[in-house]
């Protein structure tokens, strides 16, 4: 079965009153896009011959810009949906009391877990199609715009398949389970996690023999990322680090970042804005790594004491200086 065939039967299939308010990737018509294009069919009628225009104005036009536009509006969607389920999953306070009188009367987690595999094959689905389509693009016009276009999905951060979420989504599975290994249907693929290796990694295997590893070390202490934060471009620092980095003091947080404080790898700026604070990961972490996360909590609440102390008597001191 072709992917087009299977793409279409998944978007029809049990899952279409889930895929209902998600966006998804107009796999058909952007094929048609390409089918159509005149300079292509200058230099045959089938759409098995390939053209040598490397670029045609009038189906990049319609191309890239409404695959731009699905991207976004799925990452978006993706992100949104995520970050719903898993605030349910790690409620505090009063909202995780009434979640435990409900869980009471009813069985939440089962769902819970359901709607986290229906995410994962979401964007996996939709990621795959992208790959696809562009594979095509390339192939019929003898170039590599698509290929390109890849690495412009990521400068935007909507490249599917690194969004944090995903990873926090692959955390939240593992907990759940309970076990290393989260066995998900035949489209969403599975993940795995190992704290134990020289180089810290999830890693996720999804259909067409597509492998992604996601590095959990933090680029400055070189260490397991603990109390995780994800910057807007993607990259994974421990909070301290983080701050550290941005020149804010721990308490702080990542919020009192400057608007122009720069990511440590990528230097790209105004990242601190849209961080996003990994929950599920750091208690994947706690969970696995127990004696790690305690030494790691010891060490960052001895440093935030140091600085507080640091701050208010600077700031006691500054008062003074002009009674």
């Amino acid at each position: 079965m072709k992917f087009g065939e299977i793409f279409t039967e998944y978007l029809h299939g049990d899952q279409e009153w889930f895929l209902e308010k998600c966006s998804h990737v107009e796999y058909k018509r952007l094929k048609k896009v390409l089918k159509s294009c005149r300079s292509c069919k200058a230099f045959g009628d089938s759409w098995n011959s390939e053209c040598q225009c490397e670029s045609c104005p009038l189906c990049d036009q319609k191309f890239f810009s409404e695959l731009t536009k699905e991207a976004s509006e799925i990452a978006g969607c993706f992100s949104s949906r995520v970050r719903h389920l898993l605030h349910l999953h790690v409620a505090t306070g009063m909202q995780r009391y009434l979640l435990f009188l409900r869980h009471c009367f009813k069985n939440d987690q089962q769902a819970m877990v359901l709607e986290g595999q229906m995410l994962v094959e979401y964007v996996a689905m939709n990621a795959i199609a992208i790959r696809k389509i562009l594979k095509k693009y390339d192939k019929v016009h003898s170039s590599v715009n698509g290929k390109n276009f890849k690495s412009k999905l990521r400068a935007e951060h909507i490249e599917l398949l690194q969004s944090p979420w995903l990873i926090e989504l692959g955390a939240f599975y593992l907990n759940f389970k309970g076990s290393n290994d989260g066995e998900l249907n035949e489209f969403s693929g599975q993940f795995s996690c190992d704290f134990g290796a020289t180089q810290p990694v999830m890693t996720l295997m999804l259909p067409h023999s597509i492998k992604l590893e996601y590095d959990l070390t933090c680029a400055i202490c070189l260490d397991t990322v603990f109390n995780p934060y994800a910057l807007s471009c993607g990259h994974l620092f421990c909070k301290s680090c983080a701050c550290s980095s941005a020149s804010v003091l721990i308490f702080q947080g990542l919020k009192a970042a400057s608007p122009e404080s720069k990511c440590p790898i990528c230097r790209e700026v105004g990242v601190y804005t849209k961080a996003v604070r990994m929950v599920e990961l750091h208690l994947l972490l706690k969970r696995r790594c127990k004696d790690y996360w305690k030494e790691r909590l010891a060490e960052e609440r001895a440093e935030m004491l140091k600085q507080t102390k640091e701050f208010w008597d600077s700031q006691t001191i500054y008062a003074l200086g002009y009674c």
